[in-house]
């Protein structure tokens, strides 16, 4: 490998090259070293028209020289012409450098794979650079983010106030566009650990939750999310309580054996009141004679396995912060006529109750 003494004025830079961001508090450094020991390591170039060189790689190093106001630098002068084989030196020699971010590694990689030069398979990337497939996939991932988004990723795993890390990032890169970019400017903003992230992520993926409530959601902090997610998953829980208390019961064929009563009028008339009509169907197998008072045992059966957990206040100011007066007003009107429903169905069942104890 012959290494040759170039004039700078001879060399160009390549400005499709996959690297284009160089932290100036990194190429003061670069430079005083260079200045005081030299350049270590000579730059790659390549011959182009009259006589002159494009850099292949060492970008920072010629910077640097050239703020220094060397007249020369060393340089290996390659002969390879291929722009496929060019490009992928230049990102393997840039992997091993430290400022190569994550997203020009994510842009070199979508270039190799969707530009019309070169249209290579993500198995070939992989194979060429010796990068695991799930490597190449997740960087191009985070082509999803916005600009505003993008700026802010760098390199590693520490977590740093208005900065992301891929790690934070990707919980968040299947979430809908409208959700995905504020969230990730929220957790640079909180310095959010990954593992409220994922958390957070969830929460917006879950369909029980509408999209205008997670549009309020979006103005709160990170924090406040994260408090928000576990009253969610508290108030989720307590749902799920009575129904799993209720399913080994459900299970078992039961047997059951009434006695004929005289059924008020006024219970036929809102023993239905109030219930779905698909739970009105779900009447339990049970094996009765079939009398007046076994319809209504039925019935019973059927209401209590409807009958869903009550809401919490929690759930009820989650669901009003999201509110206009218009439709507040409505929801009190919706509410009201549950509960007039419910007052009758109350009365009923309350007759058949005098009516059972007095038998």
């Amino acid at each position: 490998m012959d290494i040759h003494t170039i004039s700078m004025h001879l060399i160009d830079e390549d400005t499709d090259q996959p690297r284009y961001q160089f932290d100036e508090e990194a190429l003061q450094e670069l430079m005083k070293s260079i200045g005081e020991i030299g350049l270590l390591s000579p730059i790659k170039v390549r011959t182009t028209a009259n006589n002159r060189y494009k850099i292949i790689y060492g970008n920072r190093r010629y910077k640097a020289s050239k703020m220094l106001g060397l007249p020369t630098i060393s340089c290996i002068v390659s002969t390879v012409t291929d722009e496929m084989e060019i490009y992928l030196e230049q990102i393997a020699e840039n992997l091993t450098r430290e400022g190569f971010s994550p997203i020009e590694e994510a842009e070199a990689f979508h270039k190799l794979m969707h530009d019309a030069k070169f249209s290579s398979s993500i198995k070939y990337l992989s194979g060429k650079l010796g990068k695991p497939e799930s490597y190449i996939k997740n960087k191009c991932e985070l082509l999803k983010f916005g600009n505003s988004v993008k700026k802010l990723i760098v390199g590693g795993t520490e977590i740093r106030k208005d900065k992301l890390t891929e790690d934070q990032l990707l919980p968040l890169k299947d979430l809908p566009m409208e959700h995905r970019d504020p969230l990730a400017l929220i957790m640079a903003r909180d310095e959010m650990p990954v593992s409220d992230v994922k958390k957070i992520a969830k929460m917006f993926k879950d369909k029980d939750i509408s999209d205008r409530i997670k549009g309020q959601l979006l103005y709160k902090s990170g924090p406040e999310l994260i408090e928000t997610w576990s009253t969610f998953q508290n108030n989720r829980a307590e749902r799920a309580k009575p129904i799993a208390a209720k399913a080994p019961a459900k299970a078992e064929k039961t047997k059951v054996e009434v006695q004929e009563v005289e059924v008020p009028a006024q219970v036929k008339e809102v023993t239905n009141v109030g219930i779905p009509a698909e739970a009105q169907l779900a009447v339990p197998q049970v094996d009765v004679t079939v009398t007046a008072g076994s319809l209504l045992q039925a019935r019973l059966h059927q209401l209590l396995q409807t009958i869903p957990a009550p809401p919490t206040s929690s759930e009820l100011k989650l669901e009003q912060d999201g509110m206009n007066e218009q439709q507040r007003e409505q929801f009190s009107q919706d509410v009201s006529t549950l509960v007039e429903q419910l007052e009758k169905q109350l009365e009923a069942w309350r007759t058949v109750q005098s009516l059972a104890v007095s038998r």
